[in-house]
């Protein structure tokens, strides 16, 4: 697969179509998910998708070893389905405090989640958590890396993934109360 990848990632850069055919079909699937992750509309994410890979094949050259070159792409899907959101949805974060006493009554969410929809989970949290969530949990960015990318305060980064962690365990308990009470009734 390296291998392979070298190869057509060499080849991609001297604007083989075929060659940008193929990373394309290597990665678009993985990069979808990722960009329905943030959009949950599998329409604007396959726009998102597309435009993001017409970015990276226009900028190949910037990607200087084919071994980044999926983490160059999906900073790219990231970076504009952000984008997205931003001209098309208004996106409120409330400004509170973060309070440290706030996140120690929070459990860790990897408990709770089993056999999960993310897709699902996902087109039901609000989007203000959901961005701050993901760039967190799935980015790995720090608070102030958040806060600058969406413009808001670390503050309110930090408020919005402690209450993304409130919503997730509330959700998670929901969807427990919803078996139980269905299997108490068979």
């Amino acid at each position: 697969m390296n291998r392979d990848l070298q190869h057509i990632f060499s080849k991609a850069k001297k604007n083989d179509r075929l060659a940008q055919k193929s990373l394309f079909e290597m990665f678009s699937r993985k990069m979808l998910s990722v960009a329905n992750s943030y959009i949950n509309n599998r329409d604007d994410a396959e726009e998102v998708l597309m435009n993001a890979f017409y970015k990276a094949f226009t900028k190949l050259e910037d990607c200087k070893n084919y071994e980044l070159f999926p983490f160059w792409l999906r900073k790219i899907v990231v970076n504009d389905s952000i984008n997205f959101i931003r001209k098309t949805k208004h996106i409120l974060y409330a400004e509170t405090e973060f309070k440290d006493s706030i996140a120690e009554q929070i459990d860790d969410v990897d408990e709770i989640a089993k056999d999960i929809d993310l897709d699902m989970i996902f087109k039901e949290m609000p989007i203000g958590y959901k961005l701050v969530f993901n760039l967190s949990v799935f980015e790995e960015k720090k608070h102030q890396e958040i806060a600058e990318i969406l413009n808001i305060s670390e503050g309110t980064s930090k408020s919005q993934l402690s209450k993304a962690k409130k919503w997730l365990k509330d959700y998670f308990n929901q969807q427990q109360n919803t078996k139980q009470n269905a299997e108490s009734e068979i």
